[in-house]
Order: C-alpha cells, then sequence, then structure tokens
C-alpha cells in the first residue's frame, strides 16, 4: 500500500491515546517521517510496547502513561514531551471509548467516560498543548473523529456518537479561536476501519464496499498535520472509503 510522504525531522508530535488502531498507526507514520513521537496511552504497556516499536525501526520515540480526563496528568504528559524533545509542534487526539449500549439502558458510568474520554480529555490536550504552542510560534492539532457522530450515527452507541460529533464541533471553533496564533485544528471522521479493539464490521456499504484500513488514516493524518495543509483549518475530512 503506498504511503504518503511528508518529512518531519525536526518536529514533535504527541500522539493521545497511541497504544491501538489508527492512533498507533499515526504514531507509527510520524515517526517513519522523522518526527519525534511521544506516545500516550492510559495502559502502561501499550505505551512501552509502542516506544520499544518506532525505536526498534530507528525512529525517536519516548512516552507515559496517562489518563486524558486528568487535567494534572495531561499538564504532566506535556511537560515529559517537552523535556524529552523540546517544542511541540503536533497534536494527535486519538483517544476514544465506544461502548455499544441502547440510550434506554445506557449505563452512567458509561455515559460519562464516554464523554470525558471522547470530548473532556480531547478538550485538556487541545486547550494545554494550544497555550504552549501559541507561545512558540504555532502547530497542528488533530482530532480522530468518526461518521458515527457526524454526519450518521449507529444502531446503538449514544455516548460514542455524541462524543465524538462534539469533537468535530469543538474542533472547528478551537480552529477559529486559535488561527490568529497560527495554531491550525482539524478533524478526521472515520467510517469502517479494520481495528483490533473496534468492533469488526462485515460486508461495508460504502462505495469502495471494504474497510479501511489505519495505515490509510495515518496517511491522511499526516496530510493535514503538515504543511502541505497549511490553508487547512477547521476542517471535519472524512476517510470512510465514501459513505
Amino acid at each position: 500500500m503506498p504511503d504518503f510522504s511528508v518529512d518531519f525531522r525536526g518536529r514533535t508530535a504527541i500522539v493521545a491515546g497511541a497504544g491501538s488502531g489508527a492512533a498507533r498507526a499515526i504514531a507509527r507514520a510520524l515517526a517513519a517521517a522523522g518526527a519525534n513521537v511521544f506516545v500516550n496511552d492510559q495502559n502502561p504497556d501499550r505505551v512501552d510496547a509502542v516506544v520499544d516499536e518506532i525505536r526498534a525501526a530507528g525512529g525517536s520515540a519516548a512516552g507515559m502513561q496517562g489518563d486524558i480526563t486528568n487535567r494534572f496528568q495531561v499538564a504532566a504528559m506535556i511537560e515529559n514531551a517537552r523535556d524529552a524533545f523540546g517544542r511541540i509542534h503536533y497534536l494527535v487526539n486519538g483517544a476514544g471509548v465506544f461502548k455499544a449500549e441502547p440510550l434506554l439502558a445506557m449505563d452512567e458510568w458509561d455515559w460519562r467516560r464516554q464523554i470525558e474520554v471522547n470530548v473532556i480529555g480531547a478538550f485538556f490536550c487541545t486547550q494545554l498543548v494550544a497555550r504552549v504552542m501559541a507561545d512558540e510560534g504555532g502547530g497542528s492539532i488533530l482530532h480522530l473523529s468518526s461518521t458515527a457522530g457526524s454526519p450518521y450515527t449507529l444502531e446503538r452507541g449514544v455516548g460514542y456518537v455524541a462524543g465524538k460529533a462534539g469533537m468535530v464541533a469543538m474542533a472547528r471553533q478551537a480552529a477559529r479561536e486559535l488561527a490568529p496564533a497560527g495554531v491550525r485544528v482539524n478533524a478526521l471522521l472515520l467510517g469502517h476501519i479494520a481495528e483490533d479493539d473496534m468492533p469488526t464490521v462485515t460486508n461495508p456499504t460504502n462505495a469502495l464496499q471494504r474497510a479501511g484500513h489505519v495505515e490509510e488514516v495515518a496517511n491522511a493524518a499526516l496530510f493535514l498535520l503538515s504543511d502541505a495543509a497549511s490553508f487547512i483549518t477547521g476542517a471535519a475530512v472524512p476517510v470512510d472509503g465514501g459513505g
């Protein structure tokens, strides 16, 4: 599969939720393109695995376990990334929680946890990293959202749909407010992507009639993060095989 090629040498990216799925593929792709990658995940074993994987391939990586719904842990993540690599150029909000429960049976804890990770955690990361970026000359932020929430829905999963829709709205508003500081903010709307930690979709109904690959998400992510997309901000770009 051909990869999008861009030069990220001398740049640093924080990837939240990089322990699995599309976020992990983005972390690997950024490192392969020359970026220093700071890996975050709530699971410490996953952090170590991704860091080791990147380093084994000749890339530059460091990381720490942390819960992005905790503002203080997000602040510590940013400071550790700056200590390791200096200036922060990119942020990928890739953490997500999915619970396939119907609205009428949704447990309050599951509802709150999905909103906390998918919206509040992404907000903490965006706000705190953007403050650093604004002081250091700008940067690029990417939210991994979903076509479930914008523009579609799911048979079940009200917490996930609400959270992912919230990420898109937040990206658009943040793009407007942060533009004067030289910080771009965009979102990817993921359709049926083959990921280990997401439900398997059989017989996808998109135009290409197949599930996407995490590497295809990574290609789109690298483009939007890079200077090649310097005139794109506030966009919600579908990676869904044509709906």
